[in-house]
């Protein structure tokens, strides 16, 4: 069932969505080469100490042990944040969500270290852009396979690959509510979009193929073929106005 929020509800989703963000642009600011996902995520908690009543929404769910994804490079997503260490030219996916007055909030960026290369670049670049194609769609009467067909539209024209195993989610009270939302898809097809949605759009993509792997750790999925992935992830509410994305800073 898809739960529509009012105007008081919406804006605690965006209080939690805002400090989500904040907390990744806080963490952009500080990676570097050397620097580990332990480091990231010690960073996280520190900062998280400063805010009052905002709680991690990843630590405890389904057992997850960390207030953080961090996934580098070939890593798609749900990266642990562990003693790896960030080197130059890699690219660093982080992903957090944030629990304030019972409403969650989830974004998530891509970031590269250093001198990256021209794929990374382009990659990067992609992702973020098919990630606001496919919010432009995101209007009362529309589809929801229209915002799936955009993301994948950008992201294919580009020669890159959508992941098709993990899909965005409507969000609210829980951190995944209905309806999925897949990075690929027919438009003018699905449930038609009404005011009152809330839901977080996130575009993963592959340099080269779809196919994903699960690690040893059974959360970190990487790409089957090792090539690099990105992700960028809002939060957005459908109003009569368009779409309103909570998340932005």
């Amino acid at each position: 069932m898809i739960l529509l929020k009012n105007e008081v509800e919406i804006e605690k989703i965006r209080t939690a969505s805002r400090y989500a963000m904040e907390i990744l642009l806080y963490l952009k600011e500080r990676i570097k080469e050397g620097v580990t996902g332990l480091d990231l995520e010690r960073m996280t908690e520190e900062r998280l100490k400063s805010l009052k009543n905002v709680t991690p929404a990843f630590k405890g769910y389904n057992g997850y042990p960390y207030c953080l994804c961090v996934s580098i490079n070939e890593e798609i997503v749900h990266g642990m944040p562990e003693k790896r260490v960030i080197k130059e030219g890699d690219i660093v996916s982080l992903d957090f969500g944030a629990i304030y007055d019972g409403f969650y909030g989830d974004a998530a960026l891509t970031i590269g270290v250093g001198e990256i290369s021209d794929t990374a670049k382009r990659l990067i670049s992609v992702t973020e852009k098919s990630l606001y194609m496919g919010i432009n769609e995101a209007r009362v009467g529309k589809r929801l396979y229209d915002i799936s067909s955009a993301v994948q539209s950008c992201v294919e024209d580009a020669g890159f690959s959508v992941v098709r195993d993990f899909v965005g989610h409507g969000i609210g009270r829980s951190l995944h509510e209905e309806p999925q939302i897949p990075n690929f898809g027919k438009k003018g097809t699905g449930i038609r979009l009404k005011k009152g949605m809330v839901m977080a759009i996130e575009p993963m993509v592959n340099a080269g193929g779809s196919e994903v792997m699960i690690k040893e750790n059974g959360w970190t999925a990487v790409s089957k073929d090792g090539s690099l992935s990105a992700h960028f992830e809002h939060t957005i509410a459908i109003t009569e106005n368009g779409p309103d994305i909570l998340s932005r800073v």
